[in-house]
């Protein structure tokens, strides 16, 4: 089998779709490639060419590229099993698809939920160990989601929590009663923070959730001394580069601030976020950051070796 220093020096993509990878911050209705998708549409969808303006800019290229060809429930099946499927074809060993209450609901309530998963899980990427990861809006309702987490829970089949969306929709206090119930349970707590916001939210998040990864977290280099807190704690920061562009949170692959995190000591893993929106896959941002001279292919060996440790812990 090819290592990764192999496809890396020799450019090769189907090489580095060989290498053991990780894709542990990725989104489940969005995790796989569009040209899947696009093919089971029965439509040509191209990725956006220009980056996104904001959240709202990108939910609405979603909504106008690939929900409108949702079929109902079957359109939305489609995109699981494109995740599992790009997990099998990327070889990613370790996947961290995460899933809303909304779509605990909308597949029939949670054993039917965990029944639908399980089947994609284990038809189109059985091979693949994967660590399910509840997720909740920033914007939700705080005590709805506190009544409710004991009966998702307690089916002890999500791994790990996290908080995505809107930095600004509300305080990250707000949650502290949701985590301290997860940490009950044994889940990792995890949190989207610091792609929008600032380098003290950043520490403030994980410090008031005891977070033990931030997704995102890059605006974490603007300040060296929550870089160096970070690094003293050993949190992990799941970095997905692509979307950072995209979203106008990194000026270029060469300029992204994943160097400067994983040169202060803190450890970084590489990631998908949005597959069915960013078209980038696991080992294209490997070999993205290679090119740009960001990584050489030592230090992406020490990344990926982050990535597929992530849940060793556990």
């Amino acid at each position: 089998m090819a290592t990764l220093e192999d496809a890396l020096v020799e450019q090769s993509i189907s090489k580095l779709m060989l290498v053991p990878k990780s894709d542990i911050h990725t989104h489940g209705g969005k995790g796989g490639r569009i040209k899947y998708y696009s093919k089971w549409a029965n439509t040509d969808i191209r990725a956006s060419e220009r980056p996104f303006e904001n959240l709202e800019d990108m939910s609405n290229w979603f909504n106008s590229n690939i929900k409108i060809h949702d079929n109902g429930k079957s359109g939305y099946l489609k995109r699981i099993e494109a995740a599992f499927a790009q997990a099998h074809e990327d070889h990613i060993v370790v996947l961290a698809l995460s899933f809303g209450l909304e779509v605990i609901d909308f597949l029939g309530g949670i054993d039917n939920f965990i029944h639908t998963l399980n089947y994609y899980h284990d038809v189109y990427a059985p091979e693949t160990t994967y660590y399910p990861e509840l997720s909740l809006g920033r914007e939700c309702d705080v005590n709805e989601a506190y009544d409710r987490i004991d009966e998702i829970l307690c089916k002890n089949w999500f791994r790990s929590i996290d908080v995505c969306g809107n930095e600004l929709a509300q305080p990250i206090k707000n949650f502290q009663k949701i985590y301290r119930k997860a940490q009950d349970y044994g889940m990792q707590l995890k949190a989207h923070v610091g792609e929008f916001g600032t380098a003290d939210d950043v520490r403030e998040a994980v410090e008031l959730l005891e977070l033990s990864e931030v997704h995102h977290g890059i605006a974490a280099v603007k300040s060296k001394d929550v870089m160096r807190w970070l690094r003293n704690h050993k949190i992990q920061l799941n970095v997905c580069p692509t979307s950072n562009i995209m979203l106008k949170r990194a000026i270029s692959y060469s300029h992204h601030p994943i160097k400067e995190l994983y040169e202060n000591g803190i450890p970084v893993t590489i990631n998908t976020d949005d597959l069915l929106i960013f078209d980038s896959s696991i080992s294209e941002e490997y070999l993205k950051l290679y090119n740009n001279k960001v990584f050489s292919a030592a230090e992406l060996e020490i990344v990926r070796q982050t990535g597929l440790k992530s849940y060793e812990r556990d």
